[in-house]
């Protein structure tokens, strides 16, 4: 992956939802040029035991991605309730929301489809997508025009289903109670921005 440097992290499952066919799973993002995100995900373990969607012939925006086995990633602005919430599945299907705050407004977001490829083997699952965030709703408006350094709040974690039809759930960082990938609490990340802005006018 090119753009900014940015090393994997290694996400942790939900503890009430530990998935014994996954031995590791590692994710990575990083800015790339003026207006995309480059994300990377790798799943280790007993794939075989791992429900993987298949692929379908003509992959595209599809809603409860996360009913099965998904990547997925949230971006925000410090400061913000705003946020965006990104899906991937290994089928090829996509799905892109905004959220105006907490799970509350949410509406479809990406102008643009994002490029997805995915790698398989007996033990190891690896998707990579390229997202531009351009005209994404919880990305526009006057904080973004704010001078000097910019973040992004990122949020990280995937959904595994086995080949029982159980899920497990894994995130940078789990808030206490049920698994809530939405929550602040699991926007742990902090992802540099360019110093031109995401959405220029």
């Amino acid at each position: 992956m090119g753009g900014s440097d940015s090393s994997f992290v290694s996400l942790i499952p939900h503890t009430g939802t530990m998935g014994m066919a996954v031995r590791r799973i590692a994710a990575r993002v990083e800015t790339s040029g003026r207006d995309s995100l480059r994300l990377q995900f790798v799943l280790e373990g007993d794939l075989p035991q791992v429900r993987v969607p298949s692929p379908v012939p003509q992959p595209g925006r599809t809603d409860k991605l996360w009913a099965h086995t998904c990547f997925e990633a949230f971006a925000g602005l410090p400061g913000s309730p705003r946020y965006l919430e990104l899906n991937f599945s290994p089928s090829g299907q996509w799905a892109a929301y905004a959220f105006d705050s907490y799970r509350q407004g949410m509406a479809p977001a990406l102008a643009v489809a994002p490029r997805l490829a995915l790698r398989r083997s007996e033990a190891r699952l690896e998707l990579e997508a390229e997202v531009q965030l351009s005209g994404s709703l919880p990305l526009a408006g006057p904080e973004t025009a704010a001078s000097g350094p910019r973040t992004l709040r990122i949020a990280l974690s995937t959904v595994v289903e086995d080949r029982e039809g159980r899920l497990s759930y894994w995130a940078l960082r789990h808030p206490p109670g049920r698994p809530d990938f939405h929550h602040p609490e699991s926007f742990s990340l902090a992802l540099a921005l360019p110093s031109h802005p995401l959405n220029p006018p």
